[in-house]
């Protein structure tokens, strides 16, 4: 009960947050929601599936290029969402075959090679993307036909979208496929013996995780207006990552608060000026090296000394 009412709570209080911010910050939590969409299907991949993936930004472009596409030719944003996550839900699959036949670093090199692969047609197919200069005016959601234009309104649909996608991620979780998923992290071979077909759940670890960056893709083409090659590149993938250890990998909550680390923490550091980006890579350094199973896992190492 007492979980259900902090939840709540929570809830409560990231719908009431905008009213005392300002357009900027506004933006921010917003681009919060976005990255914590991306994070849990990244987190499924890797936390939950024990599965390395350095692509998802390679999905966030795939799912932000479609719905631009889509929207400015004028199909309904309610059509898009599902199609975009669909495409990327294809390309996951895909890519998830790779990781049949290879494993650890060999598969993490695989799947960079993917987000590179991306973000070079993103650049040089300029027919289809508009390359460097990238697509813009790109139209906010409109829903039963009311245009999300104003920040506040279009930050609480990403945020009641966020909300959706966390619920889908716990049910699915707490289902036979949760327990598929935790046990060909733990042990592959011995899953394999009590009839989990690995095959299946490993390409299934890469397509949803790759889904929810392609819902997460539709809302950051929104939310921007305008896309370019520039925010899919590896160094995105290497923050996607870094925000689900951070947060505590295979952990529910792990990217909400990792998202924080690596959208919020940054502007709350600028009050620094030119040493916010030092101050910010040895805080995650001093984290990495004190808390290695992320933020999350502190109340256990409490516990553990207590």
């Amino acid at each position: 009960m007492t979980r259900w009412l902090a939840l709540a709570a929570g809830v409560a209080a990231l719908v009431a947050l905008p009213a005392g911010l300002k357009g900027y910050g506004v933006y921010l939590l917003s681009l919060w929601c976005v990255y914590v969409i991306a994070g849990m299907g990244l987190n499924l991949t890797v936390g939950y599936a024990g599965q390395i993936s350095l692509g998802q930004a390679g999905f966030l472009g795939i799912g932000a290029y479609s719905a631009a596409i889509l929207l400015q030719a004028g199909v309904p944003f309610l059509a898009v969402l599902p199609a975009s996550a669909l495409l990327c839900f294809v390309v996951g699959l895909l890519l998830g075959f790779p990781a049949l036949r290879v494993q650890h670093h060999y598969l993490a090199f695989a799947t960079l090679g993917f987000n590179m692969l991306v973000f070079l047609v993103a650049r040089n197919e300029q027919w289809l993307t508009g390359g460097t200069f990238g697509l813009n005016n790109i139209p906010r959601p409109m829903i039963l036909g009311w245009r999300f234009a104003n920040r506040v309104d279009f930050y609480h649909l990403l945020l009641a979208a966020m909300l959706a996608m966390a619920a889908l991620m716990a049910w699915l979780l707490r289902s036979p496929w949760g327990r598929a998923f935790a046990a060909l992290r733990d042990n592959p071979i011995r899953a394999e013996s009590v009839g989990i077909d690995t095959t299946f759940y490993t390409l299934m670890a890469f397509a949803i995780g790759a889904a929810y960056a392609g819902v997460a893709g539709v809302f950051f083409a929104c939310l921007v207006g305008f896309i370019d090659p520039a925010p899919f590149g590896v160094s995105i993938s290497l923050s996607m990552l870094l925000m689900v250890i951070a947060g505590g990998a295979g952990r529910f909550f792990g990217p909400a608060l990792g998202a924080v680390v690596v959208v919020l923490l940054p502007e709350w550091l600028r009050f620094a000026q030119d040493w916010y980006l030092a101050i910010f890579g040895f805080a995650i350094v001093a984290m990495m090296v004190w808390l290695p199973g992320g933020l999350l896992s502190l109340p256990d190492r409490v516990r553990g000394r207590a």
